[in-house]
């Protein structure tokens, strides 16, 4: 009996100590932790790029390539008279041949040649790109522009100046968050955040936000004016820009 109650003893003993050093938290001195984090600002659009296009269709090449130059012209001096303070900017002159359906024909002997494709018409296009902070009179120049030239795209966005502006504020935004992600990691650890010693900072996501800053609206237009009456103005909404930042910290706690 003595006997087992001294094992039944031990077994406790070794149950609580297994316990007390089950409790006792991992020592953290030293130790190099790894914290992303992000941060972000947003500001209203305060430029548009609109691309505006011209294509006709004639059976005579030269005659179709006149039109176009033609009404390029006219809606070029339109937006200028329009809006003064726009960049534009022309792209894409382009020239394609029109073919007739054709039915399948009937297959000819091997030593027959076939007959080279004949054009019927000529189709030739051009394009016209218009970069404005003019947000309020957007409306009015892409009205009288769309009585000779047709709306193909519009994108909204933020100004390379309005960017730079907000370089600060980004940076500001994602090393409040690195700190207060490492104030966090420090409490879950059990430790005070005033220990945590920041070894390395690295800004790796500088330079990406511009491939996604502008979440852009695209607006498209396919109808085509040809001696129309007058556009009425279409309505337009700027939205707003998000721009973000990555960085990540390498902290070690004394």
């Amino acid at each position: 009996m003595t006997r087992l109650k001294s094992l039944f003893i031990g077994l406790l003993c070794a149950t609580a100590g297994a316990a007390a050093i089950a409790q006792t938290p991992a020592q953290t001195s030293g130790t190099l932790v790894i914290v992303p984090a992000y941060g972000e600002v947003k500001h209203a659009n305060d430029q548009a790029v609109l691309t505006l296009m011209i294509e006709e269709q004639d059976k005579d090449k030269s005659v179709a390539a006149s039109r176009v130059n033609q009404k390029m012209k006219q809606g070029m001096e339109i937006v200028r008279k329009q809006d003064p303070t726009a960049v534009l900017s022309t792209r894409g002159y382009y020239t394609y041949a029109v073919y007739a359906d054709e039915q399948p024909q009937p297959r000819q002997a091997t030593n027959a040649t076939s007959k080279p494709r004949q054009p019927v018409g000529w189709r030739v296009g051009h394009y016209l790109d218009v970069k404005t902070t003019n947000l309020s009179g957007l409306p009015k120049t892409v009205a009288a522009a769309q009585g000779v030239l047709a709306l193909n795209g519009l994108q909204f966005g933020l100004t390379d100046e309005t960017t730079r502006k907000l370089d600060a504020q980004r940076i500001d935004a994602t090393y409040r968050n690195l700190n207060e992600r490492i104030a966090a990691i420090a409490r879950a650890m059990g430790r005070n955040p005033a220990d945590a010693v920041l070894d390395t900072v690295d800004f790796e996501g500088s330079g990406n936000y511009a491939q996604e800053a502008a979440a852009p609206k695209m607006m498209r237009a396919a109808m085509m004016a040809d001696g129309a009456p007058q556009v009425e103005e279409p309505s337009f909404e700027a939205g707003e820009s998000t721009l973000s930042m990555r960085v990540v910290g390498k902290v070690r706690f004394r």
